[in-house]
């Protein structure tokens, strides 16, 4: 929130030309402009980051809006873990008008953000919460639930009661059928009634519906790589149904911040190990929305491993081809259909996606391969799980439910070395 009594520029005149605009706007933040005694409503060109104002009849027809009523105030539950804390990183860079108002923890209650993480010094000036569930509605215009399942699904009833919105990063409103999630969560879904209120948060296949709804389940990581590299074929029916084998790779921070036997240093350094063979929990998952593109039930073989590193997905998909293709062909199908998606780079040929070009990013890079000799086609995606994977995500899926562009806070490669 900005403090009534400070000192401001004064923005851009009517008669601005946008080179000035746009000048003002790259050294001024739109948060320090908003407050509840000054509640000028901006019109956005968000693709140009052109600020316009006041609202006038001539510049109306180019702008949208609606795009731009007031600043968007996030509350992130469980904002300490792995992807709480990430999603806090994307934010502070947000170029509009997303702003984290509430930033809860149990285990650091009282403890200033920035000294908890403190890659987030002079970024943020926010102090850990504990949870109070009854006045999020006094604070915040969505919910952000970074709580593991069978948590998010006590507290979202409650939230949504309050009228507000929801990105729920769990699993437990993934799964259009609640019999499915008891099966294999191994507990009752407590509000299976709000499943149908929910959407698959994959903006490269629900992206109209994102825009426009109530509760947005955040997908799996390993869903995400396996989904996206996988999509372009059976769009296209392009694969025997009953082929479908995903073998994923995992850096230990999908399984969260808690210290355990499976993620402690000495039992993961130097080590490759396959776990929950036939039955990882993200298989559903899988399986729903490989169904739904192809219109009809599909099974996969997923196998999960973890490796010897922080973060990071490779996702290798194998599939038996139903007539005879070449690479050339299948990177043709595959780079018109992610042509228009901002955050999926399809490779060269002989070019192979790796965990290094998405760290740290919102980007899912895929590969393509068709195995000739077999005539098995191998589809291969790359991201950051804490990225695309989790947080990134959730961003994406923000600037998509409150009218942003879809790409803020977002667009910046990944780290390497």
């Amino acid at each position: 929130m900005v403090e009534k009594d400070k000192k401001r520029d004064p923005m851009p005149s009517p008669n601005a030309t946008p080179e000035e605009i746009g000048e003002f706007w790259d050294t001024h933040s739109l948060a320090d402009y908003w407050d509840e005694t000054h509640e000028v409503e901006f019109n956005v060109n968000l693709k140009s980051r052109q600020f316009l104002t006041p609202n006038t009849p001539d510049q109306k027809q180019d702008v949208d809006m609606s795009k731009i009523k007031k600043m968007t105030k996030i509350g992130i539950v469980g904002a300490s873990g792995y992807s709480g804390s990430e999603l806090l990183r994307f934010l502070v860079n947000h170029p509009s008008g997303l702003s984290v108002e509430l930033a809860t923890s149990e285990t650091y209650a009282g403890q200033r953000v920035d000294r908890v993480l403190p890659h987030l010094r002079d970024f943020i000036d926010l102090t850990f919460e504990p949870l109070d569930i009854d006045i999020l509605k006094e604070r915040v215009d969505v919910v952000v639930l970074a709580v593991p399942h069978k948590v998010a699904m006590t507290y979202t009833p409650q939230i949504v009661a309050q009228g507000l919105r929801v990105v729920d990063f769990s699993a437990d409103y993934r799964l259009y059928d609640a019999d499915t999630y008891s099966d294999w969560y191994h507990v009752e879904h407590t509000s299976p009634e709000l499943i149908q209120n929910a959407v698959y948060g994959l903006p490269e296949r629900y992206r109209e519906k994102i825009r426009d709804a109530q509760i947005v389940a955040n997908p799996g990581c390993y869903p995400t790589s396996a989904i996206l590299a996988t999509m372009p074929l059976l769009n296209n029916r392009l694969i025997e149904l009953d082929s479908i084998i995903v073998d994923s790779k995992s850096g230990i921070s999908g399984a969260g911040p808690k210290p355990k036997d499976t993620t402690h240093y000495p039992n993961r350094e130097a080590n490759l190990v396959a776990y929950n063979i036939g039955k990882h929990r993200h298989t559903p998952e899988i399986e729903q929305e490989l169904s739904a593109i192809a219109g009809q039930n599909v099974t996969v073989t997923f196998t999960p491993h973890l490796v010897p590193m922080t973060r990071g997905i490779l996702s290798t998909t194998y599939a038996r081809l139903k007539q005879p293709l070449d690479t050339d062909t299948l990177l043709e199908i595959y780079t018109s259909f992610y042509q228009n998606e901002p955050f999926i780079r399809v490779l060269d040929k002989e070019f192979y996606p790796q965990t290094k070009s998405v760290l740290g990013s919102n980007f899912c890079d895929v590969g393509i391969e068709v195995d000739e000799r077999t005539q098995r086609v191998v589809a291969m995606a790359a991201l950051d799980n804490l990225g695309k994977g989790a947080a990134g995500a959730a961003l994406q899926n923000l600037n998509l439910m409150f009218g942003y562009n879809e790409t803020d806070g977002l667009k910046s490669p990944g780290l390497m070395p």
